[in-house]
């Protein structure tokens, strides 16, 4: 994101302020970072940013830190440099690179794939990006970045610290929290803290973390003795190629000896202002910002005589300079021994950089792309199991394992590249969102090839479909005589769920590989009106396939009735228009039961009414509806809405006149479409619920599917400047304390708060994938697929915002097309469960899971009139029901897991040599529940590796790794910091570990478990 627009927002011009006096007689030590924020993506694709200045990043940092041995860079993201690397650098800028790392001149921080965003990315997707740039670091030049740079994410999440921690981080570091948060921590000296962001793991997973200051990441941008921007003396990247005389927009006046002292002034001025803020004399100055050294010849060169100018005057001024890393920095603070205060497991979001400024917006911007993200991450999830269980105990078929690691290594990286923060949040431009679809859809079509090849044990075949719902074709004649449909459990658990087909017929009969008939049902198709769903009952093991014929029935010839699926009936109610009154109590109600709920709906308006829960047979009232905020497009009129910001002009108004209802009433299942019409007479609704209650017993196997009702959405196309959300209003006393989740991994109690403005935006969170509201009696839980914005503005009512479309004259979001003009119509799930807390804690975390990774459903066509199916399901691979299994891949990587032996073949130049390791799987568990929040699933869980992995092979190693798999934990060290409460000496982070190579382990409540495992080759 530009410099100078937050910036503005955030501090205005630069002031030059006296040094405050209590720093005046200490010395003050100044460790100048040099970096260049290189945004994947954004308003620029990575191929132009690439042409324009990013390549020319590395090339020209190494080129001048090798001419000067003071010099330092830090170096963030991975995607630039592999490309980098890859693609343009020499052999020659390849041994300076390794020599530069090895003499700590060059340090790679954060190391991911890219700087992720924290609000609405999913815990998977934040680990996978990191595993995969940590994974090329270590395997490129055996390095493990330490140190966390999170300069520019909007709002800063708990699970982060966790997370870094969990890698093996000893410091982190973020810059975007609320203004006024930073203003009080800026005058307290609270910028450095140790965070505890996990409250079951506490100071297990702690991490000491530094706040930039009001000036966040880039240099002051605006000196007193002139007009252009300071201390960058290389300028303005160039688009869409440098320019050839090599003199770039906004260069800072050079260096001379008219301007020196200027210069010197200008910074040690802002040093002086900044050591106020700070416990310790100690002083991190970034230097650099957004696509900055370009040129690092001109950089340097001026910088150099700046920093000796004030070094011969620092007893004078009081402060000294140097170049530093990030690293050099914080292990300056770690050898001060100094205590430091604790911050506990509250999150820093949502993010405001003013009073009207509420960085809430992008939590909804972009819906369709922020669906598209988390499709492809399942995808690769059941992917990289599938492949990792074709592979154990031995191979099956002829499927090339290069071929299928390259498929799935496409797939990491574009699910990767999209967590981005300024990708998945909806904030880029519309040419480079195009850009991340592309990635996405081309891996997701290779890795679903891979699949099919995998599931029909034929090789390299095309697939029709992949994906939870699948179009069978009709039948134009004799061939073919039906469809072979495969479906794929990803999860370790047993999952009986519901899978949903579009059929030409509606005389179908199903069954599974025994030829025995399977529950299905037969509707009217919700996405083509001259089709029908086959909804098919399925139960799974984990890790498990299931088999079925599905084929137009033919009749009976003989008197022997061919097993069919049932075919639901359907009752429509005329449209009723918006009330604006209440009915008369005691009004008929339209039932909707099972064996958890009864949903109740009213006629005379055709909204839901009511839900009694049968677990306690309370009866909750509870309506929904859409609404939409009207956002302001003329910037001279007052605050906008953007990618970024959410300003509504008022309170949310209603979006419809009327509404219509139909009730498809089958055996299995039965769904309430109602749709809303802006209009009362439009021909095309706007906006659509389609809820579905399952009728399956709430018995161990169906109870996840009984206790959900399950909601599909159609939202659009929307207006110029509206905001979309749904909001459901219900009698619990929720007091407008909401709960909303950190990235998918803990919860985070939001009670509304009474801001004098902008109340309404700044009362917004991220809703990756659960939120709640509750009394003592019940709570109301939301389950999502995507993430949304989500907000209680009023007791027990909670919308989610789910679709944006917005215009603006600002100047700057025209120039960079930032405007957000999304004419898409967007389908977005949730699934609400309802009941007393004691049940839906204990089904949120679970169910979340099984939302998150749906069955896998391939197909393809039969020809022969009666086909053998593939044999009975394998052994199931099943873990507790408080463990998820976080992944089970095949990496491919090169390293050897031995430290020593590594960095030996990395120092001779052999590791480029080294074949991908197809022996090694990639294990990683996570506890799914905190401590104490719930009697038996919040208890440690012991896992036999053995017993649970048996099906795919017998298992002859296992090493425990750190969170990215590039630390032994045995000998992993981080540092520990001196708080209030004690300090001890560095230790293992670990918990009690057993003993070396054991296969039984104790997974603690919020745990996350990484290992290598390797089996007995046959």
């Amino acid at each position: 994101m530009g410099p100078l627009r937050w910036l503005s927002l955030l501090l205005g011009p630069f002031l030059l302020l006296p040094s405050p006096g209590s720093r005046a007689t200490d010395p003050i030590r100044v460790f100048v970072v040099p970096h260049s924020h290189m945004d994947v993506g954004w308003v620029y694709t990575i191929e132009e940013s690439m042409r324009a200045y990013a390549a020319n990043v590395y090339s020209s940092v190494v080129a001048e830190l090798v001419r000067g041995r003071q010099r330092r860079f830090i170096a963030v993201e991975q995607e630039y440099f592999r490309l980098w690397w890859d693609r343009v650098a020499s052999e020659q800028q390849k041994r300076q690179v390794r020599q530069l790392l090895d003499q700590g001149r060059l340090e790679f921080v954060l190391g991911g794939q890219v700087m992720h965003d924290e609000a609405v990315t999913h815990l998977d997707d934040q680990i996978l990006q990191l595993t995969e740039g940590h994974g090329f670091l270590y395997e490129t030049f055996g390095i493990r970045p330490q140190f966390s740079w999170h300069v520019d994410p909007f709002g800063a999440s708990a699970t982060t610290p966790t997370l870094f921690a969990l890698a093996g981080f000893n410091a982190h570091l973020i810059s975007r929290i609320d203004y006024n948060l930073k203003d009080a921590m800026q005058e307290a000296q609270g910028l450095q803290f140790v965070w505890r962001g996990s409250p079951s793991l506490s100071e297990e997973q702690q991490i000491f973390t530094h706040v930039m200051d009001q000036f966040s990441y880039c240099t002051p941008s605006h000196i007193p003795f002139s007009n252009r921007s300071g201390f960058y003396w290389n300028g303005m990247a160039v688009f869409p190629d440098p320019p050839p005389d090599g003199v770039y927009p906004n260069m800072s006046e050079p260096i001379t000896p008219a301007n020196i002292d200027l210069y010197a002034k200008a910074l040690v001025t802002n040093v002086k202002q900044r050591a106020a803020w700070f416990q310790t004399p100690h002083i991190l100055w970034p230097w650099g910002c957004d696509k900055q050294f370009f040129n690092a010849s001109v950089q340097f060169a001026n910088m150099d005589p700046l920093l000796d100018h004030i070094n011969r005057r620092a007893a004078q001024l009081g402060v000294s300079v140097q170049y530093a890393t990030l690293g050099d920095y914080f292990h300056t603070l770690h050898s001060l021994n100094v205590t430091w205060g604790v911050h506990g497991h509250r999150d820093f979001l949502p993010y405001s950089s003013g009073e009207l400024q509420a960085w809430t917006g992008f939590y909804a911007s972009r819906s369709g792309l922020k669906g598209l993200a988390r499709q492809a991450s399942a995808l690769l999830y059941a992917g990289e199991s599938m492949f990792t269980g074709y592979m154990w105990p031995a191979p099956r078929g002829t499927l090339d394992p290069a071929w299928a690691l390259q498929q799935l290594q496409q797939l990491r990286w574009a699910v990767s590249e999209v967590q981005h923060h300024d990708a998945i949040t909806g904030t880029e431009s519309p040419k480079v969102s195009n850009m991340y679809v592309e990635h996405l859809v081309t891996a997701m079509l290779g890795v679903s090839k891979l699949m099919t090849t995998i599931a029909l044990d034929q090789p390299q075949l095309q697939p029709p479909a992949c994906k939870q719902s699948a179009t069978l074709a009709a039948d134009p004649g004799p061939r073919p005589t039906g469809h072979l449909v495969s479906v794929y459990n990803p999860l370790a658990w047993t999952v009986t769920t519901f899978i949903t087909l579009t059929v030409a017929l509606p005389s179908i009969s199903v069954t599974d590989e025994s030829g025995q008939p399977v529950p299905a049902q037969i509707q009217n198709s919700t996405k083509d009106p001259s089709k029908y769903d086959l909804l098919i009952l399925t139960t799974i093991s984990g890790l498990s396939y299931r088999h079925y014929s599905v084929r137009p029935t033919t009749g009976a010839p003989t008197g022997t009735p061919e097993p069919a699926a049932t075919l639901a009936s359907t009752l429509q109610f005329g449209r009723q228009p918006r009330l604006r009154y209440t009915s008369q109590a005691g009004r008929r109600l339209l039932p909707v039961e099972n064996d958890c709920y009864t949903v109740l709906f009213d006629p005379d308006t055709n909204l839901l009414h009511s839900i009694r829960e049968r677990q306690s047979n309370r009866t909750v009232r509870m309506t929904q509806e859409f609404l939409e905020y009207h956002a302001n497009g003329d910037v001279k009129q007052g605050p906008i809405s953007d990618n970024y910001l959410f300003a509504p002009n008022d309170t949310a108004v209603p979006t419809w006149e009327a509404v219509g209802l139909e009730i498809v009433t089958g055996k299995l299942v039965t769904e309430i479409r109602q749709h809303f019409y802006r209009k009362a007479l439009a021909q095309s609704y706007t906006y659509a619920i389609h809820s579905r209650l399952a009728h399956v017993p709430q018995s161990p196997g169906g109870e996840l599917l009984c206790h959900r009702i399950e909601q599909e959405y159609h939202v659009g196309p929307l207006e110029l400047n509206r905001e979309a959300i749904l909001r459901t209003s219900s009698n619990l006393d929720s007091r407008q304390v909401l709960f909303s989740d950190n990235n998918g991994y803990q919860m985070q109690q939001r009670p509304y708060r009474a801001y004098l403005s902008n109340a309404i935006a700044r009362n917004y969170y991220p809703m990756v994938q659960s939120a709640y509201i509750e009394d003592s009696r019940s709570q109301l839980v939301l389950l999502s697929e995507r993430a949304h914005g989500v907000s209680s503005q009023e007791s027990g009512q909670v919308e989610v915002m789910l679709h944006r479309r917005l215009w603006n004259n600002l100047a700057w979001d025209l120039n960079y097309n930032l405007t957000l003009n999304d004419t898409s119509v967007v389908h977005p799930v949730l699934w609400l469960i309802l009941g007393p807390p004691s049940v839906t804690t204990a089904l949120r975390p679970r169910s979340a899971m099984v939302l998150q990774h749906r069955p896998i459903v391939l197909v393809r066509e039969l020809t022969e009139p009666s086909p053998a199916l593939p044999g009975p399901p394998q052994p199931a691979v099943t873990l507790p029901p408080h463990v998820h299994l976080q992944v089970l891949s095949i990496p491919g990587w090169r390293y050897s897991t031995n430290h020593s032996e590594h960095m030996h073949r990395v120092r001779k130049g052999h590791q480029g040599k080294a074949q991908a390791d197809l022996q090694r799987v990639l294990l990683r568990l996570h506890h799914l529940y905190e401590s104490g929040e719930d009697p038996v699933l919040s208890q440690p869980v012991t896992v036999d590796l053995k017993a649970v992995l048996r099906r795919l092979g017998t298992v002859v190693a296992v090493e425990e790794r750190s969170l990215t798999g590039t630390w032994d934990v045995l000998t992993l060290q981080r540092w520990n910091w001196r708080t209030s409460r004690g300090h001890q000496r560095d230790q293992p982070t670990a918990r009690s570990r057993p003993s070396p190579g054991s296969a039984t382990v104790a997974i603690h409540p919020k745990e996350i478990r990484t290992f290598f495992v390797r089996f007995q080759q046959h």
